[in-house]
């Protein structure tokens, strides 16, 4: 799989391993994301609410998945699914969760919902997203895409029900519990308990995924080697009907995480610590100065 390999790759690094050193691992680090005033923010969740059933919505819908689809082949010819057949029993929606490297990592989960489930992925996604330009902003606004916002109205009033609707016609939905992208970092960082309130408060599932990243020798970039993935669906988490949302979400956050942990240390074969190194980057080597 050929990652993007955005510019400024850099500057990225640094802010990834400044907030290392904070244990602050939720932190944005990215550079150059839009900044919406509240005037924009309302202006795409009004569109989204009132386009996302209409025919006008449903079109380029249609032709953004056939698009999302040829993607998800290309990108994903080399790789590997790991523990699938621990999802047969699960039968209805459900949420997904993984570690979040990269732009394009929700192919990765797209591969591994193609196997077991028609539909395809929905995947919450910031409201920035629903600003970039050209081809790009097409998929970000039609590739079942649900925006998440700081929108408190929306928020309370809307989201969760839209997660409802999703999961009760048997679709899974992408949450990524990290909340922020980490380019290429290995490691699985802390979880936001989000994914698995709107999971407890729906009645199912979490299926919990971990991407290992693998090195190959072939460069893709100055500095940057291309990279593997390796999938590893990790054991389905169901919520306690006996216990309020507030106490599953808390479990099923800490299942998660440790499920992760576990596949981490699988995959590499060491313990997860969280010493920043130029390993971390999965395919960098370490080379080009963090300063740039």
């Amino acid at each position: 799989m050929s990652l993007m390999i955005a510019p400024g790759r850099g500057k990225v690094i640094e802010n990834i391993r400044d907030a290392v050193s904070r244990s602050d691992f939720n932190a944005k680090v990215e550079t150059g994301d839009a900044v919406l005033g509240p005037e924009q923010v309302s202006s795409i969740l009004h569109w989204y609410l009132r386009c996302r059933n209409r025919l006008s919505y449903k079109i380029p819908n249609f032709v953004s998945l056939l698009f999302a689809n040829i993607i998800t082949w290309y990108l994903n010819r080399d790789t590997e699914i790991v523990g699938l057949e621990k999802l047969s029993s699960v039968r209805d929606g459900a949420i997904v969760t993984c570690n979040h490297f990269n732009p394009f990592d929700n192919a990765v989960v797209r591969k591994m919902v193609a196997k077991i489930r028609k539909g395809g992925l929905y995947i919450v996604s910031e409201d920035a997203n629903f600003v970039v330009p050209g081809f790009w902003g097409f998929m970000m606004k039609y590739a079942n895409l649900i925006p998440i916002s700081r929108d408190m109205e929306y928020m309370t009033m809307h989201f969760g029900k839209i997660i409802g609707e999703i999961v009760r016609r048997k679709r899974f939905i992408l949450i990524y519990p990290e909340q922020e992208m980490w380019f290429n970092y290995r490691k699985p960082r802390s979880l936001k308990k989000g994914a698995y309130y709107y999971a407890s408060m729906n009645g199912v599932p979490v299926v919990s995924c971990f991407i290992e990243i693998r090195d190959l020798p072939r460069m893709q970039a100055p500095d940057f080697h291309r990279n593997k993935c390796v999938i590893h669906v990790l054991d389905p988490i169901y919520p306690d009907p006996a216990k309020s949302d507030k106490v599953n979400a808390a479990v099923m956050c800490a299942t998660d995480y440790r499920q992760k942990k576990d596949a981490y240390e699988k995959a590499y074969g060491k313990p997860l610590d969280y010493e920043f190194e130029s390993w971390d980057i999965a395919g960098w080597s370490g080379i080009t100065s963090v300063r740039e």
